[in-house]
């Protein structure tokens, strides 16, 4: 049976810190791991079923953004949060880019810590949904094979490209999506650096699904890295 809150592995050079994460996670129900570096996080996974990795991007030996790398080649859906210092933007986004699922800046409030991995955990122990299935999150329903929106409701007009950003978004609901994969996902890897295009095509769609495009309660921004669409 799984733990109450999830099986997770706390991977961080610095043993005080580790120490008091997984003290205060052990408290709160969940089943911690530890790995001081990525060489022995990588062997732990090979013994231990983990549900979610905790992983500090600044360690000694190969390094976290290595170690999302090659845990991402192997666990393709196992959620990765990485652990990055405040206003190191180039690293979170290069967090995500290797494959990491969401991060939390230190210092951080635990209330924080613990409710990202819950959600992911969450999301890991949720059987996939068929890519056929209508999407359905607050008053917002996305039906892929129709191509149609409701919100409230209401059907909702949609250019294809407007459609096409908000399912990426929706089909990775509570996860930032950086810009550049985003405008990947929607233009292909040559337009990675025409935010202007993104900004535009957000602004509208806002207009489209929210209440209030001002202050959005659905599509909402990571500052400087992407956006991300609220989760249930």
């Amino acid at each position: 049976m799984n733990p109450l809150n999830g099986r997770v592995l706390i991977v961080e050079d610095d043993s005080a810190l580790r120490r008091t994460l997984r003290t205060t996670l052990d408290a709160l129900g969940f089943d911690i791991g530890e790995a001081g570096n990525g060489e022995e996080a990588l062997q732990r996974m090979r013994m231990v079923d983990y549900e979610a990795v905790l992983l500090d991007i600044n360690m000694p030996g190969i390094g976290g953004i290595e170690t999302c790398r090659r845990i991402r080649t192997i666990f393709t859906r196992l959620p990765i949060l990485m652990l990055t210092v405040r206003d190191s933007e180039d690293d979170k986004v290069e967090a995500l880019e290797a494959g990491a699922d969401d991060y939390v800046t230190k210092p951080f409030q635990i209330r924080e810590l613990t409710a990202r991995m819950r959600s992911a955990i969450r999301r890991f122990r949720a059987p996939e949904a068929p890519s056929a299935m209508p999407i359905t999150i607050g008053e917002v329903i996305l039906d892929p094979v129709h191509r149609r929106v409701r919100r409230s409701g209401i059907d909702v007009r949609l250019t294809p490209r407007e459609f096409d950003a908000l399912r990426f978004l929706m089909e990775h609901a509570g996860r930032p999506v950086t810009y550049a994969r985003l405008l990947t996902a929607l233009r292909g890897s040559d337009s990675v650096g025409d935010r202007e295009y993104l900004r535009v095509l957000i602004g509208q769609l806002r207009k489209k699904i929210e209440r209030n495009s001002a202050n959005p309660e659905y599509i909402l921004t990571d500052s400087y890295i992407g956006y991300r669409f609220r989760e249930v």
